[in-house]
């Protein structure tokens, strides 16, 4: 009976202690390839991209707001770029166990922001962020991604992601996987960044050195 009861006090203080922290990894085979996960979360979202380090190859990611059911999670898909092939927009994430953290300290920034528009010159555009067609960035304890799609359509318009640093004035990427162009994996960008209010400002030159100033807003919830 107390060996019981230790099991599930230790099963619902793992479950506890793994969703206070937020980026996690854990690697699959598949047809003799190793396929790294990363997830990151924070209190309400959930986000699994699937690569391969070795070959640069970006495979497929998922996210979507979750709720906690016992030991699992219930997520509700805004985004699934394997949608074509698989139809999910619901899926049940039961695999905890295998899950390493490997969070870094959390840095400024962090948390959802959404594509809210550009400046040109001293002109700035806006767009609508409660439209279904989204670019959303997801930056949790030194780790990044940002994903394009659509919640209407269930599109996907291409993902990457990877490690981040901010400080002071200056945010830097460094690209682990880029569904678009392989070739950018391992590349480390560096942008001016400046918070307003809810804006955050990132002003640089893009993967291809286009020169950008694009406007994130943050994204609640």
């Amino acid at each position: 009976m107390k060996n019981k009861i230790f099991i599930v006090f230790f099963s619902q203080f793992f479950f506890q202690q793994m969703l206070l922290g937020q980026v996690f990894s854990f690697i699959t085979q598949e047809n003799g390839k190793h396929i790294q996960h990363r997830i990151l979360m924070d209190k309400e979202y959930f986000v699994e991209t699937q690569f391969s380090s070795k070959s640069n190859q970006f495979i497929k990611t998922i996210g979507g707001f979750y709720q906690k059911k016992g030991n699992d999670l219930m997520v509700v898909l805004e985004f699934n770029s394997n949608f074509p092939k698989d139809s999910l927009k619901n899926i049940m994430i039961n695999n905890q166990d295998y899950w390493k953290k490997i969070s870094n300290n959390t840095l400024p920034l962090q948390g959802k922001w959404l594509m809210a528009g550009r400046v040109n010159g001293d002109q700035e555009r806006r767009r609508d962020t409660d439209r279904p067609r989204k670019t959303m960035k997801i930056l949790v304890d030194g780790y990044f991604q940002w994903i394009a799609y659509n919640t209407a359509s269930f599109s996907f318009h291409g993902t990457g992601g990877g490690s981040y640093t901010a400080l002071e004035d200056t945010y830097t990427e460094t690209i682990d996987y880029f569904s678009r162009d392989n070739n950018k994996v391992g590349i480390t960008l560096g942008f001016e960044y400046e918070k307003k209010g809810m804006d955050w400002h990132h002003k640089g030159f893009s993967s291809k050195g286009k020169p950008l100033h694009e406007i994130w807003t943050y994204r609640i919830p």
